[in-house]
């Protein structure tokens, strides 16, 4: 759950800091006093989109850190994408400059707003106080009716099906209007295949030949160099191991004399035993080699061909085997494209597999739209639509990537009224009533730990906005809910209380939110009872709707 939020220089707030309890926590205040800024910028913590203009004025950045506990399914992303685990602590920060750069870091580490966004879907569930109006668009109700049964990994799997379906298909329309030109490219890929083969070219080969070139070329150097060596080291008249071995002979009758010397003796009698090695080395190298005009023509030979079908192919003469591995695979893939019949073997059967699945999508969606539709139909007796109905009807469409039915959500207000796309709901709080019961349900099947609803109580009032702050409570039994609401009767409802105002300071508007004690909430919710001028009536109202 959100534990702590602090914020710095963010458009109107200039410092703020917040603690988060478990149950349900509202925020009030009047209507401008920044209430919003708030979700804003826990939503930038989590990822969201951001930029300059939310760098309060005259400051060089914005700077925003979220703390949480984790539950386990956060650990595990935790874990699996190589961020620390702080003893069950989560901190989420970031910061956006004047100049709109932005930076964020998850427990300290530096991480991408991507990353902000995958980890903070499992941490909080925002319900926006536009949410209704999304709700109003056919894909948004797919999403959710999909989302409240766990279905979005078959959806995913039934969209790569799709793709790969219409991907063959699209290679098979392609050749039938394209015929001539994919016959052309695969006789021009057989040719170069086919020369490429024909040279034999393995893997290092040129490395080995090259290095055989440069031996064979240079073998009359490399023959007289080593005699002129040998020569030099045991077979001179003057040889260097000759004058050496005398050297420490007369050394060692001196030794007697002093032992001083023994270390050259030593050194000498190594020195020798290294010449002497070097000249059976060298005399095993003599013996061994030898000039073979033969073998340089052929070897020359060979190098001017893989020299030649380089330049040929425009690769350097190592990567030529690579060469002809890429172009084999493009002729093999060529080959089964440019095979009318098996296309539209590989077509039908990637047809098939996409409609097993997707109907397979559509029995899970049959089961989840009646339980949904029910389950809204029960919340709309409760929010003063008492004979009213929800259901949910999906409507066979073509096939598509999305599976093979449109979503389209169905409301009946009243007993006796036929039910109509909730698009066409004439009445603002039907609209509000029912997304919000929607919000509810469909969040209890989520395991996200917090919940945020924005003003979805907008168009709601009297004893209706009772039961939604109820409903809200009871939600929060069970997880954190956190609700920004005008509605004294749903903020009467939380077990937190934080108020929101907005002050003038140094000719800057400045918005600040402090906790509210039971005094101090009996004000507020006066206040959003009876607006500025409050009086003991008021004041009476709201300890009943409190104590209530």
């Amino acid at each position: 759950m959100l534990r702590t939020l602090a914020i710095r220089n963010f458009v109107i707030v200039d410092h703020l800091e917040l603690e988060f309890s478990h149950g349900f926590s509202v925020l009030t205040g009047e209507t401008g006093a920044g209430k919003s800024i708030l979700i804003d910028a826990l939503s930038l913590s989590l990822g969201g989109r951001g930029d300059a203009s939310m760098v309060r004025e005259g400051a060089a950045k914005a700077d925003i850190s979220a703390e949480f506990s984790t539950h386990a399914v956060s650990q595990q992303w935790l874990a699996q994408h190589e961020f620390a685990d702080a003893n069950g602590q989560l901190i989420l920060r970031r910061t956006i400059d004047n100049a709109g750069r932005s930076k964020a870091w998850i427990n300290g580490i530096t991480a991408t707003a991507t990353q902000l966004r995958e980890l903070g879907e499992l941490l909080i569930d925002i319900h926006g106080q536009h949410a209704h109006q999304a709700l109003l668009r056919n894909e948004v109700q797919r999403d959710l009716l999909d989302s409240q049964g766990g279905l979005q990994g078959l959806v995913a799997e039934v969209a790569r099906l799709f793709q790969h379906w219409r991907s063959i298909a699209r290679q098979r329309e392609e050749f039938e209007t394209n015929a001539r030109n994919v016959l052309l490219e695969r006789e021009r890929l057989e040719w170069q295949v086919g020369e490429l083969s024909k040279l034999q070219l393995r893997a290092g080969e040129w490395e080995q030949i090259s290095q055989e070139h440069s031996k064979l070329a240079h073998a009359v150097s490399l023959l007289d160099g080593a005699q002129q060596a040998a020569g030099a080291i045991s077979d001179a008249d003057h040889a260097i191991l000759s004058q050496l071995t005398s050297i420490q002979q007369r050394l060692l009758k001196l030794l007697a004399y002093d032992s001083a010397l023994k270390p050259v003796t030593d050194a000498l009698d190594t020195a020798c035993i290294h010449l002497q090695e070097t000249s059976y080395a060298l005399n095993d190298y003599l013996n061994r080699t030898e000039l073979d005009p033969v073998r340089l023509r052929e070897v020359e030979q060979r190098v001017e061909v893989i020299h030649s079908t380089a330049r040929r192919f425009h690769v350097a003469p190592e990567k030529l085997h690579l060469e002809l591995d890429t172009l084999s695979e493009q002729l093999h893939q060529l080959s089964d494209a440019s095979d009318l019949a098996t296309l539209r073997q590989q077509e039908d059967k990637a047809q098939l597999a996409y409609l097993e699945l997707a109907k397979k999508l559509s029995h899970a969606r049959r089961d989840i739209a009646t339980q949904l539709g029910q389950a809204v139909t029960t919340a709309m007796q409760d929010l003063s639509m008492r004979g009213g109905s929800f259901s949910i009807a999906l409507q066979p469409c073509e096939p598509a990537s999305y599976g093979l039915e449109q979503t389209e959500f169905l409301v009946a207000g009243h007993t006796g009224v036929q039910a109509r796309p909730l698009a066409k709901v004439a009445s603002g709080g039907e609209l509000a009533r029912i997304s919000l019961a929607i919000s509810v349900i469909t969040s209890c099947a989520t395991a996200t730990p917090t919940l945020i609803f924005d003003e979805v109580d907008s168009g709601i009032g009297g004893a209706v906005a009772e039961v939604v702050g109820r409903l809200l409570k009871r939600l929060g039994q069970e997880r954190q809910v956190l609700c920004v609401t005008h509605l004294p009767q749903v903020a009467s409802q939380a077990n937190q209380h934080f108020q929101v105002s907005k002050q003038q300071a140094g000719g800057k508007t400045m918005s600040s939110i402090m906790a509210l004690d039971s005094k101090q909430r009996v004000e507020e919710i006066a206040r959003m009872l009876g607006g500025l001028e409050i009086t003991a009536t008021t004041r009476k109202h709201a300890r009943e709707l409190l104590a209530s």
